[in-house]
């Protein structure tokens, strides 16, 4: 591995330098997924272990983002699915989660993301969603995008926005038998969650 390894690097910055930058992706989502094949088939001792080997590569991933210089980055970590799942298996990942959230803002800093949360943290412990909080107030700042998805459902996303359309609609005096006539996809779009970021093209 000593004598591949800067081989590899080599071969690895002439690709670089041979990307079109034009065409790359300007949004990539991520959503974890197969902590437990994972874990199962690396023979690693528990689940922990497995969410600790997702977030270390999660963790790379950023740095590759970085390497070829895409804005923004989407992260579905926890689903409103997903915590259905017994206790067993959510609150080793709750705490490799606030693990991450606390290493997350040296790297992201010096990468120059912003970090945002989307979702119903009210759903989560206390303990993560100040995690949470914490990584949100020491990113604050940065021309790059990350998103994490934490307690997301697609669902409510929906429900959400439809409730902050017709809350505006209202106070802007729009008739109730009208509200319906206002309503279309681009400004369902534009009370999204993201509605301030580009759709992920990756």
């Amino acid at each position: 591995m000593k004598v591949t390894a800067p081989l590899y690097r080599l071969y690895e910055a002439r690709l670089l330098r041979g990307l079109d930058r034009a065409r790359l992706p300007r949004h990539i989502g991520v959503i974890h997924d197969g902590h437990r094949r994972y874990t199962k088939s690396a023979g690693l001792p528990d689940l922990a272990a497995g969410y600790r080997a997702g977030m270390a590569k999660f963790e790379e991933f950023l740095g590759w983002t970085t390497e070829l210089e895409i804005p923004a980055v989407t992260c579905w970590l926890l689903s409103t699915d997903n915590l259905t799942r017994p206790p067993s298996e959510l609150e080793p990942y709750y705490e490799v989660l606030i693990g991450l959230f606390e290493r997350l803002p040296e790297q992201v800093g010096a990468e120059g993301f912003r970090v945002g949360f989307i979702g119903s943290l009210d759903l989560l412990p206390d303990e993560l969603v100040a995690a949470a909080k914490r990584l949100e107030e020491r990113s604050a700042r940065g021309s790059r995008r990350l998103t994490n998805a934490l307690g997301y459902g697609g669902r409510q996303e929906i429900v959400d926005a439809v409730r902050d359309m017709v809350a505006g609609l209202v106070a802007e005096g729009t008739p109730p038998d009208q509200i319906a006539d206002h309503i279309d996809a681009d400004m369902l779009a534009r009370h999204l969650y993201t509605a301030d970021l580009p759709d992920p093209d990756l």
